[in-house]
């Protein structure tokens, strides 16, 4: 069947359409773009993508089934399709949590200084005394794992380890990971510009990374994926120094970089 007899037909039917559309309409037909960019953002970059593809594939049969009617085909692909959308929210429950948890920061984000006790000198000093520490480290090829908690709060990794309450000084960290102190193995914490943990369990990033990093760099990259921490590794094997954050892994690092990192994103806020 021909709907439109001719061009003009076509350009007052689109004309009409056109003159339909309110400005709700747009903000709304943005708005779900905005969302279907980040889910697709969310989904690609993660282990769910393969199998978000398979479900998508599955509901367009069972659509194309519903049409030529094949009720039983769309039956059994109806449950198959729901079966997978309960597996994608239990198997990918951490990476669903860690894109909530981002989420919810930025609202926060603003009242970040609202009662801040740590000054701006401080914060400073804090950092010469981590990059000092980080730096020494790497020449006698110490292995560390250090993380800097920030707005996304850490109490769980701080839990799974042994909780302290100290100043940040390099004499401190550097005793910390000496390879024959009983807290060398796994990650410290600090927190509001104390050491508040040490030999800290993170979560291992799924993602394929360089075969020459090791479990302290999967780590570092696991806890840059969930939450918005600094996290600072030095290879046992190579003395390199590496930062992690927002999900990306910054290598060979020195202590000009690493003390320009960490002083733009703690303390020129």
């Amino acid at each position: 069947m021909n709907f439109f007899a001719s061009f003009e037909d076509l350009y007052n039917f689109l004309r009409v359409q056109f003159t339909m559309i309110r400005l709700t309409d747009v903000i709304d037909i943005l708005i779900l773009a905005v969302l279907l960019y980040a889910a697709y953002r969310f989904i690609s970059e993660r282990r769910a993508g393969k199998l978000t593809i398979g479900i998508l594939f599955v509901a367009a049969v069972m659509v194309i089934s519903g049409l030529v009617n094949f009720h039983a085909l769309r039956f059994l692909l109806g449950n198959i399709f729901q079966a997978g959308m309960i597996a994608i929210i239990i198997l990918f429950q951490p990476e669903l949590r860690g894109a909530l948890e981002k989420v919810g920061e930025e609202p926060l984000r603003g009242f970040k200084g609202l009662g801040e006790q740590r000054s701006l000198a401080s914060r400073a000093e804090m950092i010469d005394s981590l990059c000092e520490a980080v730096s020494d480290m790497a020449r006698t090829k110490t292995g560390a794992l250090i993380v800097m908690e920030r707005s996304t709060k850490l109490g769980d990794i701080i839990r799974s380890g042994v909780e302290l309450d100290a100043k940040v000084s390099a004499y401190l960290i550097r005793n910390i990971f000496y390879n024959k102190a009983p807290l060398h193995d796994g990650a410290m914490i600090i927190r509001n510009g104390r050491v508040c943990a040490a030999s800290c369990f993170l979560p291992l990033t799924e993602r394929p990374i360089n075969q020459d990093l090791g479990t302290r760099h999967r780590a570092a990259l696991g806890m840059s994926e969930i939450s918005d921490a600094l996290v600072i590794v030095v290879s046992e094997e190579t003395g390199t120094i590496s930062i992690a954050f927002d999900g990306e892994l910054k290598r060979n690092q020195n202590y000009q970089t690493l003390k320009q990192t960490l002083t733009e994103l703690c303390v020129r806020k």
